[in-house]
């Protein structure tokens, strides 16, 4: 069993074949080199979006509807041009009637005849100073006309309010959108004839959870600087972590050509999905374009925990129907996310990728699945960490323990009942699920007696490996160095990192002899951006070709590669396309918990995961993930609630706003279980967002196992225990 703490490099567990990967491979891969950027942030020389300047720059404020749903009926700028140190002043009606989105376009850049939720841009206003540009903003006068506002999306189905007209015609819109009222997407996944095996069923069991919206809890702020040249050509400077599709959807906005718009991505300071969306950034070009100088704006931590883009809020229904045998013949689910205001802050209209998760690791030949994003008057709604994942299996994961509490059966025991999916023989189950299970399991001491208020709980599942496009350059200098140049910015991951390794494990070369730079999108090649689980898969490939193609070019000159009379270049494209990377990893996680029967307050003693890996390049930067996506999956489970009030978030900082710090952290016992089917180099697999799915659910039935409370809807406070404990409906379950 091997426990670590957090930068722990002595973290791998007995049996895992990471330590025999360290001593087989050279001084590149499976080694816990130092992050390229660590030294810069240690030192405090890091650029971040906020710490961007260009001379002459005016500053941006924002004046936002105080309200979720209105008509405008006047705007009144009058004094705010007269003010002292004020530019320009901008409202919807002086741009362009278009609309942006990462995919579906439904945001204005600023709103023009009505807004949708607390929050929205209304004018935009540019100054010599940030306290003139907002000193500016007090003092716009706006009438609104208040409607009707949704905050349920089940309500919103319903179509008593329409918050987008039938016949918008947005761009990009998915052939679901509007289908029913309100509805941004909906989605059916589905397999084999669920109404046979309800049918078949000896028994059906049926319960609802729901969860709260949460923010992605990075520490950096949006923030944007924007320059606008004599002919009209952008240069922006942002923490984004897809430049790339930014400059896409940026240039037509504003009727220009791809490269016009020069997109320099800064440090980012944290992003876990928050990070990819245009954000603020429309308005601020328009503002420069009308300034005709450089405009910056920092968002504050208010405006962007009431107006950027949390991860879905919603609720989950899940009917299962069973033989004898504890065997699940037919599964039916139905989600209802809570959208929010606009779809255009999320890259995919739909949060379908959660969907599955409804049907887990488990052999169901069974099933229907439909998944429906819903606008309301509250804050659009983005992606974050694992899209979808953290919720569905909070709620499948919660399922299967009542399932098997129904049943009679041991809560491991009935999950690989019901994993065996071999057609041949129906007692075989996937050898890794098995192991990784088994080693959770173990690790965790699960069979180990209890004290009274303790208890265990375990979940399960699997996650994908993401893909895209990535062209990586390499330069061979007559130094001997190797230049690395890539559109990819590093979220703090340590992406840059790998690319390093990879690049010097291929060309057989030391690490400092291998520089890695992030080109600004006047000068990068093409790229996906990070997000979805596929850098190091995506990318890590693109080094690896491109690698291999300066090997192949030396070779083909009769050239070593430190000595070369004048500088060689190589580049490769790496392309996986949606349902090109077929390998999973599956997860384990086991949750050990104390109640206090007094006041309900739980804490959480232990923590085991097991994950199936593949090669791990750097196993610091691994460990790391892992150890962090706990933490906020810890988060998700236990505290943290954006909490909506008649569509104001109610949090106007990090402090109210609920996060997990090192005293909430428990000790962490982390299993890695072997597997070589990964598709990234050296058979490489996917690991920033498996870490976080299964928490909330481990907790949650660590809980029902300590004390009976079986608590479905996030996040799991103390007073919602307390209720439980002294009311036996409370949240507890329905059959």
């Amino acid at each position: 069993m091997g426990t670590s703490l957090p930068g722990d490099s002595n973290f791998v567990g007995r049996g895992s074949t990471a330590a025999r990967r360290m001593t087989r491979t050279n001084a590149s891969i499976g080694v816990s080199v130092e992050q390229i950027q660590a030294d810069l942030k240690v030192r405090g020389q890091a650029r971040f979006g906020a710490d961007e300047h260009l001379s002459d720059a005016l500053w941006c404020a924002f004046v936002r509807s105080p309200v979720p749903h209105a008509r405008i009926r006047s705007i009144d700028t009058s004094r705010a041009h007269a003010a002292s140190g004020v530019h320009v002043v901008l409202t919807g009606r002086d741009l362009p009637s278009r609309r942006w989105g990462r995919r579906l376009q439904d945001v204005p850049v600023l709103a023009v005849d009505r807004v949708r939720f607390i929050g929205e841009k209304v004018v935009a206003i540019a100054a010599e100073s940030r306290a003139a540009a907002e000193a500016a903003a007090a003092l716009v006068d706006i009438e609104y006309e208040e409607l009707t506002a949704v905050f349920d999306p089940e309500a919103a189905l319903r179509g008593d309010v329409l918050l987008h007209e039938p016949d918008a015609n947005y761009e990009d819109a998915p052939s679901s959108w509007g289908v029913q009222p309100n509805v941004q997407s909906w989605v059916t996944l589905s397999h084999g004839d669920v109404e046979g095996g309800m049918a078949a069923a000896d028994r059906i069991v049926e319960h609802e959870f729901r969860l709260a919206a949460v923010h992605q809890g990075y520490i950096e702020p949006h923030a944007y600087l924007v320059g606008v040249d004599a002919a009209g050509g952008v240069q922006i400077f942002a923490p984004n972590k897809m430049p790339k599709r930014s400059q896409e959807l940026l240039a037509p906005l504003f009727d220009l050509p791809v490269e016009a718009v020069d997109f320099n991505p800064t440090f980012i300071g944290g992003d876990f999905g928050g990070k990819g969306s245009l954000m603020d950034a429309p308005a601020v070009i328009a503002l420069a374009q009308r300034a005709r100088r450089p405009v910056k704006y920092v968002a504050t931590y208010a405006e962007d925990l009431a107006a950027a883009n949390p991860r879905h809020s919603g609720l989950i229904r899940i009917k299962s129907g069973l033989d004898a045998d504890g065997r699940i013949l037919a599964r039916q689910a139905q989600v209802v996310w809570d959208a929010g205001a606009y779809g255009g802050f999320k890259p995919t209209p739909t949060v379908s990728v959660g969907g599955h998760q409804l049907v887990g690791s488990y052999h169901i030949l069974n099933y229907r699945i439909d998944v429906a994003s819903v606008y309301t008057n509250s804050v659009p709604r983005g992606h974050a960490r694992a899209p979808g994942s953290p919720q569905c299996y909070f709620a499948s994961e919660s399922h299967m323990d009542l399932l098997a509490e129904a049943m009679g059966m041991d809560p491991v025991a009935f999950r690989l009942l019901n994993a065996e999916r071999s057609k041949s023989d129906p007692s075989v189950i996937d050898s890794q699920q098995r192991e990784v299970v088994q080693r959770a399991v173990t690790a965790s001491e699960w069979a180990k007696p209890r004290a009274q208020w303790r208890g265990r709980g375990i979940a399960v599942g699997n996650h994908g490996v993401g893909v895209g496009f990535a062209t990586i350059r390499l330069a061979l200098g007559t130094d001997g160095f190797v230049s690395v140049e890539t559109g990819l910015p590093d979220t703090g991951t340590g992406a840059l990192t790998v690319l390093r390794q990879v690049v010097a494990e291929t060309l057989g070369i030391e690490l400092s002899r291998v520089r890695v730079r992030t080109l600004s999108t006047s000068n990068s090649p093409a790229d996906s951006g990070a997000g979805g689980s596929r850098v190091t898969h995506v990318h890590g490939q693109a080094a690896f070709g491109a690698a291999r193609a300066l090997l192949a070019e030396l070779s083909r000159r009769g050239l070593s590669i430190g000595a070369v009379p004048q500088p060689i270049s190589a580049e490769f494209t790496y392309e996986a396309a949606r349902g090109s990377a077929s390998a999973t990893g599956y997860i384990a996680q086991v949750a050990e918990v104390s109640v206090d029967a007094d006041t309900g307050q739980v804490v959480v003693d232990r923590l085991t995961t097991a994950h199936e890996v593949g090669t791990i390049i750097n196993p610091q930067m691994h460990q790391g993930q892992i150890e962090g996506g706990i933490i906020q999956g810890l988060g998700f489970a236990l505290m943290e609630d954006l909490h909506l009030v008649d569509g104001r978030v109610t949090a106007s900082h990090l402090g109210e706003y609920k996060l997990p710090t090192c005293a909430d952290v428990p000790p962490l016992v982390t299993e890695l279980v072997d597997s070589q089917d990964g598709p990234g180099p050296f058979a490489a697999k996917a690991i920033g967002e498996s870490s976080n799915i299964l928490t909330a659910a481990a907790v949650a039935n660590a809980i029902a196992n300590a004390c009976g409370a079986r608590i479905t809807n996030l996040p799991i406070t103390s007073e919602k225990v307390f209720t439980a404990l002294h009311n036996h409906d409370g949240d507890g379950p329905t059959e």
